[in-house]
């Protein structure tokens, strides 16, 4: 039984990096289509994620119903490090709903960082599939660009 497991693996493990470099040339593909026009996509995620956020008391704040294009974004919202932000993240920490983004974050990623110890990164259910596909389509884009898919197994 074991032996049969052992080799079913074997075999399967090798099928998963030989499946992975025509996926990965469909995502190099893919890739190549908004990398060729970053301006024009830029300026869509960025109407959709400010649109989108309006509403939160981060978006009331910063006019971000004014918004319609780089120059607006950047005369609304001061640059700032962590520290500038840890106010909203305390109130997302005290259960305040709609301060970053719309109604709670699933959780707060604990990090840390060189400049102001522990930071806390809320993780929404809107951006898990961004931070999965964003760590899928690295992976794969190595594997299109070097060939070297043998990790997959």
């Amino acid at each position: 039984m074991v032996i049969t497991f052992v080799i079913f693996n074997n075999i399967f493990m090798g099928f998963r990096s030989v499946l992975a470099k025509p996926f990965a040339s469909v995502v190099a593909r893919q890739t190549a289509a908004w990398t060729g026009r970053p301006g024009h996509f830029q300026q869509k995620i960025m109407t959709s994620l400010v649109q989108t956020a309006a509403e939160t008391a981060f978006g009331k704040e910063h006019g971000f119903e004014a918004i319609r294009g780089h120059e607006d974004f950047r005369k609304q919202i001061p640059i700032r490090d962590y520290e500038g932000f840890r106010p909203y993240i305390d109130l997302i920490k005290q259960g305040r709903s709609n301060v970053l983004w719309p109604g709670l974050p699933l959780y707060l990623s604990k990090t840390s960082g060189t400049t102001s110890g522990t930071k806390y990164i809320p993780i929404t259910r809107a951006s898990m599939p961004n931070h999965i596909t964003s760590t899928r389509n690295a992976l794969l884009s190595y594997i299109h660009e070097t060939g070297r898919s043998s990790f997959i197994d």
